[in-house]
């Protein structure tokens, strides 16, 4: 019996413990090390993403938290994991280094819940 327990746990459960993060190729290694952070912090929200994206003549990542909180928004990283900005939140912020976010396009999704 014990060994059934066992054998039980280990091909059922510890699948789920390894649930490994399906993050786009291409990703920077230092943008790969957020999104870990960032899935097991906002992971809940079956919602939320990182889409890479082109601003300013620059590459940059958008961590957006999916909407389940309220007041949330999205942070904002260039391609060395240096935080540029955030959008949204309580004061509904729409702007990063001074230009209106809006004229930033989209590139794709590098990870999703």
């Amino acid at each position: 019996m014990k060994n059934f327990i066992i054998l039980f746990l280990f091909v059922f459960l510890f699948p789920i413990s390894c649930n490994k993060l399906k993050i786009a190729d291409g990703t920077p290694s230092c943008i790969k090390t957020e999104i870990k952070k960032f899935s097991k912090s906002h992971g809940t929200c079956p919602s939320a993403h990182v889409d890479e994206m082109e601003f300013q003549s620059s590459t940059v990542y958008v961590f957006d938290d999916g909407g389940c909180m309220a007041d949330g928004g999205s942070t904002i990283y260039d391609k060395n994991a240096l935080m540029i900005g955030s959008l949204g939140g309580f004061t509904g912020n729409t702007k990063v280094n001074g230009q209106e976010f809006s004229s930033a396009t989209f590139i794709k999704t590098v990870w999703k819940k």
